[in-house]
Formats: structure tokens, C-alpha cells, sequence
């Protein structure tokens, strides 16, 4: 709480903690929390519009993620935590760097690797 270089909010680091407990509880029973995350899109990446701040999508795996007890995983989080792992490639149309990671991703099943 005292390191100015972290996060010091005692619910903000509590959460983190009950997260990964999940996380391992996931793990001991088998489950893979990637796989877990990437069956919402059948392990393939969506097209975003680029102006999206949440979704349909973020909605429902907010509410998942919530069922099985995970915090601070609002639908706007959980929107910007998809486009930060590959599961919304949400360049906007103009960007360069949009048919670039449509390429990349065009063929892969990510829930697989």
C-alpha cells in the first residue's frame, strides 16, 4: 500500500489476490482460462469498429466472469482487456496496422496455441 509505483487501492489488490486464486482454482480443476476466454469467439478474433468502448460480447463475459467470481471486470474492462489480447482487433478501417493483425490472425485458432 505504501509503494507509490503500484496500484494502492486495498480492493484493487484484494481483487487481484481472490483473481488469482480463481485462476489456479480454474486450473486444478481443469479448466484453461484461455481457452476459457477465447470459446466466447470460437477461438477466433472479431473485427472491431474502432469505436467501441464495450460490446454485447464484453457484456456477457463480464457477467460470466463476475458468476465465477472475479472483480473489477466490468463490460469496459473487459472490452479494452479483449482488444489488449488479440480477441477484438479493433483498429479503426483506416489504421494500417488493422489488415496487418486481420492477416495475422486470419486462419489461427488462438483457443489452441
Amino acid at each position: 500500500m505504501g509503494n507509490a509505483g503500484i496500484i494502492r487501492a486495498r480492493a484493487k489488490i484484494e481483487a487481484t489476490i481472490l483473481g488469482a486464486q480463481i485462476f489456479n482454482e480454474m486450473q486444478e480443476a481443469g479448466d484453461d482460462l484461455s481457452a476459457f476466454c477465447w470459446s466466447f469467439t470460437d477461438g477466433r478474433p472479431l473485427e472491431g469498429t474502432g469505436s467501441d468502448t464495450e460490446t454485447e460480447l464484453s457484456q456477457t463475459i463480464s457477467k460470466t466472469l463476475k458468476k465465477r467470481g472475479f472483480k473489477f471486470v466490468g463490460p469496459t474492462i473487459v472490452y479494452a482487456w479483449m482488444q489488449a489480447v488479440g480477441i477484438v482487433n479493433d483498429h479503426s478501417p483506416s489504421c494500417f496496422r488493422r489488415d496487418a493483425v486481420e492477416k495475422m490472425s486470419a486462419g489461427s485458432d488462438y483457443c489452441r496455441q
